[in-house]
């Protein structure tokens, strides 16, 4: 019985994402099958990253935010989104590098916003804030979050809380994790996937941004059984700062500008991720074949994933369903085929 595959690609700028170009290849295999070529891509101009909310709330009805780790890539993507959200009030922000300077000595285009001063982490007083949002390296993060006050919640944008199993964690990071308990407390998800668990968590493990763009277009056809769980294959691009902030040799402009290299073949960090949530949306084991790029772009990213059709499933079958799956999506857009 010859099966036929698609092409899903995914990426992703500013948080906002957008499905795409579900369309036939037009080519069949020597062992009859029909590839199928469907293409998800997230993007989204500044202006739909401002879009976090209707209205206007005064000071005193704002929650209070404190960013961990502001002066990095993240975090300053963090304090970005949030400083012109009408209902979220930014009242402490770490960096223990920066300690003592304004964020916008550190990041020029923030100048306009009313923020408070960088301060290290071990003079950070909680009692300021109702929310944290993480955004430290790996592997700093357990013991901070661990002694938080139990009533904030916290959503954690490192890798520290991602992987459900402690030991999986510990081979692919290499450190044992110090935060066990709090491990198991953590949920795991997309607000799009699992918005009522994340709604009702104190403490949320933000994906990755490669399993952002592969659990997106293919969590909703693999629950609904549109397509296989074998032989999926992802292909992806990412720009230079999803490495962080930090120097290193191997980003330097020269390094990276008018080329592209593969990195992490068989080994990157975000595969057990991304299996973890595929596995869970089958009810049964699934592994990939993943591929990352460096494209010399400072930001964005796109995946191409390749995946078999369950017998009798269209393209426009998988189209449809993504279309209705997020259609009351503010973040997530299917746009119109192209050719």
């Amino acid at each position: 019985m010859s099966s036929s595959l698609a092409a899903l690609s995914s990426s992703h700028f500013n948080g906002a994402y957008s499905l795409w170009k579900i369309q036939e290849e037009l080519k069949v295999s020597k062992v009859g099958k029909f590839r199928i070529r469907a293409t998800s891509m997230a993007t989204s101009s500044p202006a739909q990253g401002l879009q976090l909310g209707e209205g206007k709330a005064n000071k005193l009805d704002k929650l209070r935010i404190g960013v961990l780790g502001a002066s990095g890539y993240t975090g300053t993507e963090i304090i970005r989104l949030l400083a012109n959200h009408p209902h979220f009030q930014i009242t402490l922000m770490t960096a223990d590098r920066k300690a003592g300077q304004s964020i916008e000595s550190v990041f020029p285009h923030l100048v306009t916003q009313d923020l408070p001063s960088l301060v290290a982490v071990k003079d950070a007083d909680f009692s300021v804030v109702d929310a944290i949002f993480c955004c430290l390296p790996h592997g700093t993060t357990q013991e901070i979050i661990k002694s938080l006050p139990k009533n904030q919640k916290i959503v954690d944008l490192s890798a520290d809380f991602r992987l459900r199993d402690i030991a999986e964690y510990e081979e692919w990071y290499g450190q044992p994790h110090k935060a066990t308990t709090l491990q198991q407390e953590a949920v795991y998800d997309l607000t799009e996937i699992s918005r009522r668990e994340i709604q009702s968590a104190r403490l949320v493990a933000n994906p990755g941004c490669y399993p952002t763009s592969v659990q997106l277009p293919l969590i909703p056809l693999i629950k609904s059984n549109l397509i296989e769980v074998r032989n999926i294959i992802i292909d992806s691009k990412s720009g230079v700062s999803g490495a962080g902030r930090a120097a290193k040799e191997a980003n330097l402009f020269t390094e990276i500008a008018e080329g592209i290299r593969s990195y992490g073949i068989t080994r990157h960090r975000h595969v057990p991720e991304i299996e973890q949530g595929l596995s869970e949306a089958a009810n049964s084991k699934v592994t990939v074949s993943f591929t990352p790029h460096l494209m010399p772009m400072s930001r964005g990213m796109q995946s191409t994933i390749y995946v078999e059709m369950a017998p009798g499933v269209t393209t426009q079958d998988l189209k449809d369903h993504l279309v209705n799956y997020y259609e009351h999506e503010k973040f997530v857009v299917l746009l119109k085929n192209s050719s």
